[in-house]
């Protein structure tokens, strides 16, 4: 027997057997194994962390509870909204009354409606590019983006690329960027234009996806988003602080080794982010096209902004509590007031290369720089929160960043058919894999029914 650096002995695990594991305790892991047990299989689910909840969190600050994490459902996101229902939990509408904010090149102003206040020959590329977006994106399947005319051409490009045939200048180019940069996490030189218009088309179009009257900020749930992961694991077998490590398959079974553990079962359903799958070792190797694909993703970099006040002076001035920049460090804020008004609070979003140029610094001169931002868009007052908390989600070894997975240029035409397809006894779940409403909560649970589904017709043929 070997023996550790140390000299002593290493500890010999004991296999425990079940039916399915499931690695990775977030939304999509914790309703797939739900709709596993409910089918009457024995599950067991490993999660890397202390707790449950994967991107989604909740901390106690001030006088509420708020999400660190993802907090919002839109109306057309029906899973997660039915979900939210059965589990007895409420929602709450964002706020939006009022006018908005748009800081570009340091000068300031507000608008009302969906897009910046930009001149009549701004407003018209600005609509011409999102015109060209919307006609391109309905053509490019989220499920096949491979089917996608001129599908190669597109994924061999940059959305960066792409949107320069707009001829946007710089504040209207800003202002897209804000919006590129929340929903993503990234800068449009990132992205492969193919798995943008992808993207977009599994969520219902850009303007969709940004907006919160009828978008996917439209509404809270009570408590925190995080709520939904703590009743989901309820009477689950659910292992913390157990990262996995390896993985084996053999003919019949599938082994998953974590710390202080073993577990062997008949089929695996990995639901962690994408990007995350190289750090496991499989026995045998992932097939090329998804290794491939699997090297080529990156998450997304965000920082998360919570800046609570004793009042929420931005109401009496006429604002909603949104803002729109391209300046930076902020890209947006909302209106974050807790769901009684107990609790005033703007929530904000660094991002992409502003999100990385703010995790290099000290904490003092971040929280100094997001402070200067939230000045000069809702003014002095804005600067002294009574509480600000800056959560950096690359910092998170077991998330590596947030909002989403994402891909280069490249990457789909490398192994697009192997986002989700299942590869002997192992089955791939998370948002990541959705095939609709992709990066979202609503996408953890459809990539979690798709996966449990899977798993079922496999065991029972």
């Amino acid at each position: 027997m070997t023996r550790t650096p140390s000299g002593t002995l290493p500890r010999m695990l004991e296999t425990e057997d079940v039916d399915v594991v499931v690695v990775g305790a977030g939304l999509a892991g914790l309703r797939c194994a739900r709709l596993l047990e409910d089918a009457g299989s024995r599950v067991c689910v490993l999660e890397a962390r202390d707790r449950v909840g994967g991107r989604t969190y909740a901390a106690q600050v001030g006088a509420s509870t708020f999400d660190l994490g993802g907090q919002w459902i839109g109306p057309a996101q029906r899973r997660v909204t039915r979900l939210v229902a059965e589990l007895g939990l409420e929602t709450f509408p964002t706020f939006t009354e009022g006018r908005k904010v748009f800081v570009s090149g340091g000068r300031r102003r507000t608008y009302g409606g969906e897009i910046p206040n930009l001149s009549v020959l701004q407003l018209l590329r600005m609509q011409l590019a999102l015109t060209a977006l919307e006609r391109r994106r309905r053509h490019v399947p989220p499920t096949d983006p491979m089917r996608a005319p001129d599908a190669e051409a597109l994924d061999a490009m940059t959305l960066e690329t792409l949107r320069a045939r707009y001829r946007l200048d710089a504040p209207t180019r800003g202002a897209m960027d804000a919006a590129l940069r929340t929903i993503f996490g990234a800068e449009a030189s990132d992205l492969s234009a193919l798995f943008f218009l992808a993207y977009l088309n599994a969520g219902g179009g850009l303007l969709a996806l940004a907006g919160a009257r009828g978008g996917a900020q439209e509404a809270r749930i009570v408590g925190g988003a995080h709520s939904i992961a703590r009743r989901l694991a309820e009477g689950l077998d659910v292992r913390l602080s157990a990262p996995v490590r390896r993985v084996v398959r053999t003919k019949g079974s599938v082994e998953i080794e974590a710390d202080g553990l073993r577990v062997r079962a008949r089929r695996a359903v990995l639901a962690i982010p994408a990007p995350l799958l190289p750090r496991l070792r499989f026995e045998p190797a992932l097939e090329a096209p998804r290794a491939s694909l699997l090297a080529r993703g990156f998450m997304g970099a965000t920082t998360k902004v919570l800046a609570l006040y004793d009042e929420p002076f931005w109401r009496a001035e006429g604002l909603s509590g949104e803002l729109v920049t391209g300046d930076g460090p902020i890209s947006v804020t909302f209106d974050n007031t807790s769901h009684d008004g107990a609790q005033p609070a703007l929530v904000g979003f660094v991002v992409g290369r502003h999100a990385r140029e703010l995790s290099a610094l000290s904490k003092e001169a971040a929280e100094a720089r997001v402070r200067g931002a939230l000045a000069r868009a809702f003014g002095r007052r804005a600067a002294t929160p009574s509480a600000l908390v800056l959560h950096d989600w690359s910092a998170e070894t077991y998330s590596g960043g947030c909002p989403v997975g994402l891909y280069g240029p490249g990457a789909l035409t490398s192994g697009s058919a192997h986002l989700r397809a299942p590869e002997h006894l192992l089955h791939f779940a998370g948002t990541e894999t959705a095939r609709e409403h992709t990066g979202y909560l609503e996408g953890a649970l459809e990539s979690a029914e798709r996966a449990a589904a899977e798993v079922l017709a496999a065991t029972r043929a």
